[in-house]
């Protein structure tokens, strides 16, 4: 087994969503977990832009946050989880949680950025819930 090899089966293997996007922000790797996540196949995503699943009223800050990073080659959240709300394929909205990293080459150039995403939909409307009750 390579290294490469080795490499391919961990990323499409882990069990939280990883997708990576190049600097224009176009989908260039999407994992099985991806797919149980956000509902769409390899096929649909790749290429496609990160507006996939970006709810429609993040969009703009998104994009500001995303095109600062590649121009300073820094994160705001500096690798931090930050919880957000994404789209699924047949149209409803989830809360994941998510981390993010650039991708540089070994010259330090910016690839893009990879994200590693888990649906935390059901603890956080418990949580919610839980709030109204006043618990």
């Amino acid at each position: 087994m390579s290294n490469e090899q080795l490499a391919e089966w961990i990323l499409e293997q882990t069990s939280d969503a990883l997708i990576y996007a190049d600097t224009e922000g176009n989908i260039r790797r999407w994992n099985a977990a991806s797919c149980q996540v956000f509902g769409f196949s390899a096929e649909d995503a790749l290429g496609q832009s990160l507006d996939l699943i970006i709810p429609k009223h993040l969009r703009e800050a998104h994009w500001r946050g995303f095109d600062a990073a590649m121009q300073s080659r820094q994160l705001k959240l500096s690798g931090k989880p930050t919880l957000t709300r994404a789209l699924h394929k047949e149209g409803h909205k989830l809360y994941v949680e998510m981390t993010f990293a650039l991708v540089k080459d070994p010259h330090g150039v910016v690839q893009g950025s990879v994200s590693m995403a888990r649906d935390v939909t059901a603890r956080v409307e418990a949580e919610k819930a839980a709030r109204q009750a006043g618990g």
